[in-house]
């Protein structure tokens, strides 16, 4: 796994399929996504090789329920201590209390999900004993008064955390970046495409500097601007 500094508060922690971020508040840890199952040993020691005590993990705030952003949350609760975070309408995923809809695929988009979740642990991930839900503008006990955007189309319950404060944007799998030429592009295996793309220009309004996607590189400079201009490539032609 790849640890890296996206600004001092901030590190990107990189896994084969998808990653997370933790972010760090002067009374504690905040982790945005959790990797997928078995990733719970390799981000308690990139919290130790930063200089903290997983002890510190006071939260894992999940943008969806897919298994590359949610199947590390039960381990590290249990591990750690930390409390789960959900949307409402993705929780009972999370919690394994319901069969997940698959995605509504678009042109291509089977092959290429089906070699992504060859690449994952095989296994059902741990499960979190306890999940608190959140909505649309909750806000969250980190990062200054960080708050929930609920971002539907990806998934009904996908969500994109804003740190206004900070100018930071988590906007799970809603955005991405390509792997072909490193554009910013929408996100791939949607339930909804149409609500994705809305979430997608939801999440641009918002103007961060800094934009964190599920897959990806973040954009560490007016990512408001390079959200707006990805976004206006999908309009319809006039």
């Amino acid at each position: 796994m790849d640890v890296v500094e996206i600004l001092p508060r901030l590190h990107l922690l990189r896994f084969p399929v998808g990653q997370a971020y933790l972010w760090r508040d002067d009374d504690g840890l905040t982790l945005v996504d959790s990797g997928p199952r078995g990733a719970g040993a390799p981000i308690t020691e990139a919290i130790r090789s930063l200089g903290h005590d997983p002890g510190e993990l006071r939260r894992i705030v999940l943008t969806h329920f897919h298994e590359d952003h949610a199947g590390g949350a039960g381990e590290l609760a249990r591990s750690c201590g930390a409390r789960v975070l959900a949307h409402r309408l993705d929780a009972p995923y999370v919690r394994g209390e319901a069969a997940p809809p698959p995605p509504r695929y678009e042109a291509g988009e089977q092959a290429l999900h089906a070699a992504a979740l060859a690449r994952l642990p095989e296994g059902d991930p741990v499960r979190p004993r306890q999940l608190t839900e959140v909505s649309d503008g909750d806000v969250l006990g980190f990062g200054g008064g960080a708050r929930v955007v609920h971002a539907p189309g990806h998934t009904d319950g996908s969500i994109g955390v804003h740190l206004p404060r900070h100018g930071v944007l988590f906007t799970g799998d809603t955005i991405a970046v390509s792997p072909v030429d490193g554009s910013v592009v929408l996100g791939v295996f949607n339930l909804d495409r149409a609500r994705t793309l809305a979430a997608f220009r939801q999440l641009a309004a918002l103007e961060p500097q800094v934009a964190c996607f599920g897959h990806g590189a973040p954009v560490t400079e007016r990512a408001g601007e390079t959200l707006r201009r990805a976004a206006a490539r999908y309009e319809p032609p006039v």
